[in-house]
């Protein structure tokens, strides 16, 4: 009897985790479920690859599409295409348990073209500051890693509440914002996007909030309409003439007043932690701006 209780004493004390059913539920708002946390992830979309990582991805992550550079852990990963075309036959033969896919970003034919082959998908959608953690901490449900990914969403949450009490003062004066994706043909965002959060977060205005598409392509003549305080072009480095190209239009307030700035796309754009680097960046130009307006 001694002997009996000893053996399962030590089988209690045994450092194991046990799972039990994975059920998450995408931002489509699709249950899906697995025996255990998933092994084998294949993610679409770079912004879905950061947040892999984020919530405690390690080995699990088995291919992705260009421009995942970030961690830099990512950039080892096989590339299976980009987030609009892929490789079918790639993705039969890795035989991940589930594909991460982002809805707005990839396109419908492909989203199509990846449910047909019979396996499991999860959109991934984060549209305001608070979908952040929310993700991080859903993703780690499903890779068995929901203690390191709730810190992550906590750590998350502190930043943006520290963000906001240093940023969002009341009173603030709000500043017109054309916020620029591309030059050629000329594209900005609309309220759907996220960083029209951050924008609005920074008390700036969004002038082109009120347009259909989430990323339509305007004319100057509108910019010039709706007359910015601040041009704000998030670019990667080499990309300077977006900036001298703005010099032509010296009646729009924000080339006049010299309030034409570039910010990293990597940090505004993407629905990932480092979101709150860019917002911090976007906070301190509006507050510039508003210095200077206020002179």
């Amino acid at each position: 009897m001694f002997l009996v209780k000893f053996l399962m004493l030590c089988f209690l004390l045994l450092p194991f985790t046990v799972h039990s059913e994975v059920v998450v539920t995408d931002d489509s708002g699709n249950k899906i479920s697995f025996e255990k946390p998933v092994v084998r992830v294949i993610s679409l979309a770079p912004h879905a690859t950061e947040l892999l990582y984020a919530a405690g991805a390690d080995k699990q992550v088995i291919a992705t599409v260009e421009y995942s550079d970030f961690p830099e852990q990512a950039k080892k990963i096989k590339r299976i295409g980009s987030y609009e075309k892929i490789d079918y036959e790639k993705i039969l033969e890795l035989q991940p348990q589930v594909i991460v896919y982002w809805k707005s970003g990839n396109p419908p034919s492909m989203i199509d073209g990846v449910k047909n082959l019979n396996l499991k998908v999860f959109n991934n959608e984060p549209t305001e500051f608070e979908d952040i953690p929310s993700s991080i901490r859903m993703l780690g449900r499903l890779l068995g890693t929901e203690e390191y990914a709730e810190q992550q969403a906590l750590n998350f949450i502190s930043q943006f509440k520290a963000l906001k009490l240093k940023y969002q003062k009341p009173g603030l004066k709000k500043v017109k914002v054309f916020y620029q994706v591309w030059n050629k043909p000329l594209m900005t965002i609309n309220h759907k996007h996220l960083v029209n959060d951050v924008i609005e977060f920074c008390g700036g205005i969004n002038v082109f909030k009120d347009l259909s598409n989430i990323a339509p392509v305007v004319d100057i003549e509108s910019v010039m309409a709706k007359n910015p305080d601040v041009v704000i072009a998030g670019m990667t480095e080499g990309r300077r003439e977006w900036l001298t190209d703005w010099e032509r239009w010296k009646s729009i307030n924000a080339v006049k007043n010299n309030h034409v700035f570039a910010i990293n796309a990597e940090l505004i754009v993407r629905q990932t932690p480092r979101i709150l680097a860019g917002a911090k960046e976007m906070c301190e130009i509006l507050q510039s701006v508003r210095n200077k307006i206020n002179q």
